[in-house]
């Protein structure tokens, strides 16, 4: 490695670590593995920037005769640059992924392949779209998202940041919800609406909440923060922070088992034995 090199190496490590390390995985990836070596090069090495890598994987796998990638491409590139809280979402949301699922081993792995990061960074790409006018084609995203990821997020819906959603398939979440920082949600989770009312009708989830797999919330309630959502519940009513609830119709059966649930992704809640 030339000093120009080494430099260059170091300012990047030093300014950007998470993309450093993303890019020193695909290095030793396209080494291992020549098979995949070019889907590596485009997809990371050939990018300056974690955001750009990022988008340019969402917009290849959105890609459609209708709406190519290059122009999803476009507006995701537009959307960073002019909203750079985005860019600092992307990474609090791939160390997400790294930090709680106990199958990624790796930065570079959700970025590739999980399909529950692609998705929460097209919903980010939609609520742009959205916040800015450009409705039709934040609905777009939206559709096209939800036939590739089997997630289906109304564009409207506010993300937080660390948010993380682990397996994804079946999650729907409706237009007036918000989902707080560091939130984790499991496999076919509904934060749905109660009726048809057009106001105010979808859940808030406070920060750092852990949502089990089939989960149903419903109506304009509040999760508090630090609260766990058994799997298979059915909540329908305001929830406390830091407590767990369970059950059809849900009720508090304990109190959380840590601080920050979502990050512990600890999702027992009865002693061994009963």
């Amino acid at each position: 490695m030339t000093k120009l090199a080494r430099i260059e190496s170091h300012n990047l490590m030093t300014l950007d670590p998470v993309w450093a390390r993303v890019r020193a995985e695909a290095e030793d990836i396209v080494r291992r593995e020549p098979e995949i070596a070019s889907f590596v090069m485009s997809t990371v090495l050939n990018h300056e920037r974690l955001e750009q890598s990022v988008g340019h994987r969402v917009a290849s796998r959105l890609d459609h005769v209708e709406v190519p990638s290059a122009l999803i491409r476009q507006a995701f590139e537009e959307a960073v640059a002019n909203d750079p809280t985005i860019a600092q979402a992307i990474r609090a949301d791939l160390n997400a992924v790294v930090d709680r699922d106990p199958a990624c081993r790796r930065a570079i792995e959700p970025l590739l392949h999980f399909k529950g990061f692609h998705a929460i960074q097209a919903h980010r790409l939609a609520h742009w779209l959205w916040t800015n006018g450009r409705k039709d084609f934040a609905l777009y995203i939206q559709s096209r998202a939800s036939a590739v990821f089997q997630v289906d997020v109304h564009p409207a819906a506010p993300f937080g940041r660390g948010v993380f959603f682990d397996h994804a398939t079946g999650v729907v979440i409706g237009e007036t919800a918000v989902i707080e920082d560091n939130v984790s949600v499991l496999h076919g989770v509904t934060l749905g609406g109660t009726g048809k009312s057009h106001e105010d009708r979808h859940p808030k989830i406070r920060h750092g909440v852990l949502i089990g797999a089939g989960a149903s919330i419903l109506g304009n309630i509040e999760i508090g923060h630090c609260s766990r959502v058994a799997a298979n519940s059915v909540v329908l009513r305001d929830v406390p922070p830091n407590v767990t609830v369970a059950g059809v119709p849900a009720r508090v059966v304990g109190a959380a088992p840590c601080s920050e649930p979502s990050v512990a992704m600890d999702q027992v809640f009865f002693d061994a034995g009963i």
